[in-house]
């Protein structure tokens, strides 16, 4: 079996205080703008983002003792399944370049304040822009007589590596691969990739905040984060990028998407910070507008103040029974092996 260093720490946070919106770990500081930089060379490979535009990162150069060191961010904000919600963003900072701010607040991880972020404010710091709708896996083109999408986020992931690798990554003496939510995702996907491009020697971890989405039922029963994922898989062509192992280990290789699936599979050191109570997987997992037609659960989804006792009781039994044992049944194999 493959061995993993694997450090989980969980948030239990209470239903009755955590606001409707997902949260990435970041603190207050002094702002620190950095510039876009485009990437023209991923042209050539047809690595772009959903309208065609250019994809793009921000580098904050390192200094210091930590002149040689790296940490990569990938930037979230969700999915599009199908054709209508890639189009509709491909319109929006989600989709393009164009629409995206050319200078980007670095704050938390990537922060160059010692005091906020004493482990890294003198790293090489980039935030990858995320315009591919498919946590950087995609590799596919829709097109037709008036349209064209360009599902290319494995190929906008490489092109980017491929041009920091000359700015000092390729010798880097440290590296942190990172992302939140629909970013931390990503790193599942890249994670072991991301070592490879780097010296034997290197120090390579990587990090998942809030990016580990659960394959479990909603209220109603029915997987829909499941067919959601299924439905992104097939139409981004992402199959083929995912972790050659787990897709050969299982009947439905797209499962392999999910990151309980997923996990097991990689090598490379890993960090997963992630809330027992998420309050995305609440709104889009276990309570998802398909299992909610009346709904009922509305108030309860835009201010958990607003849950009725039933609710809130529905909330605590699903979230013991099935997600935290979820989370713990995938972590608990890797606690195994570190205690053999």
């Amino acid at each position: 079996m493959i061995k993993m260093n694997l450090v989980a720490a969980f948030a239990f946070l209470c239903l009755f205080t955590v606001e409707p919106w997902r949260v990435c770990s970041q603190q207050q500081q002094q702002r620190l703008l950095v510039n876009m930089t485009l990437v023209p060379s991923a042209r050539a490979s047809g690595a772009l983002c959903l309208d065609g535009s250019l994809p793009a990162y921000h580098l904050h150069r390192g200094f210091g003792a930590g002149k040689d060191n790296w940490l990569l961010q990938f930037e979230g904000g969700g999915w599009c399944n199908d054709l209508k919600s890639c189009l509709d963003r491909a319109k929006t900072r989600r989709g393009s370049t164009r629409y995206m701010t050319k200078w980007e607040v670095f704050s938390g991880i990537l922060s160059n304040n010692a005091t906020l972020n004493a482990d890294f404010y003198n790293w090489n710091r980039v935030k990858l822009r995320y315009c591919d709708g498919a946590s950087f896996t995609g590799d596919a083109v829709f097109t037709n007589k008036t349209t064209t999408l360009h599902f290319k986020g494995q190929k906008i992931w490489e092109a980017i590596i491929r041009d920091l690798l000359p700015l000092g990554l390729g010798k880097a003496r440290k590296a942190l691969l990172s992302g939140c939510s629909a970013g931390g995702l990503a790193t599942f996907h890249h994670c072991d990739n991301f070592a490879k491009y780097l010296p034997t020697n290197a120090s390579v971890k990587c990090l998942s905040d809030a990016g580990f989405f659960l394959d479990e039922r909603d209220i109603s029963l029915n997987h829909t984060m499941r067919y959601n994922f299924k439905s992104l898989v097939q139409l981004q062509g992402i199959e083929k990028n995912l972790n050659g192992n787990c897709t050969r280990a299982l009947y439905f290789p797209d499962l392999c998407f999910f990151p309980q699936y997923a996990l097991r599979y990689i090598s490379t050191p890993y960090f997963i910070l992630n809330s027992a109570y998420d309050v995305f997987q609440f709104s889009h997992i276990l309570v998802p507008p398909s299992a909610d037609m009346h709904g009922h659960w509305k108030q309860c989804k835009a201010n958990l103040a607003e849950c009725t006792a039933d609710q809130i009781d529905t909330l605590q039994g699903s979230y013991f029974k099935f997600f935290g044992s979820s989370l713990w049944n995938s972590f608990h194999p890797f606690y195994l092996r570190r205690s053999l």
